[in-house]
């Protein structure tokens, strides 16, 4: 998002604003729901071969714990990098002088 559009967000009348939020808030809890349901079939597809139990294993509990810890991980990370570039965007630094886990700034080399 770069700056005129903060500005055009800004200059909505406070009803648009609402609006805009609550669509902001439903299209967040879709995508949380997208990413835990991707979750839940990645791993299960990973890590269940058998039903012969009503219950998981220790090696298929195992493997789905450590799945869903690397997918969380994973999704964080692309998380912190997106914010990164955004925030690069909007405040006009180039994309080589922001370190990739975090928004602060790298002083350049002289």
């Amino acid at each position: 998002m770069d700056k005129s559009m903060l500005a055009d967000l800004d200059s909505l009348p406070e009803a648009d604003k609402q609006r805009m939020s609550v669509m902001i808030d439903q299209l967040q809890i879709r995508d949380s729901l997208r990413m835990y349901n991707s979750l839940v079939e990645r791993c299960f597809n990973d890590c269940v071969d058998t039903f012969k139990h009503k219950s998981l294993q220790k090696q298929e509990e195992t493997c789905v714990r450590r799945c869903a810890e690397k997918f969380l991980k994973h999704s964080m990370r692309v998380g912190m990098r997106l914010r990164s570039l955004s925030w690069a965007e909007v405040t006009g630094i180039k994309i080589g002088q922001v370190r990739p886990s975090c928004v602060d700034i790298v002083e350049p080399a002289r």
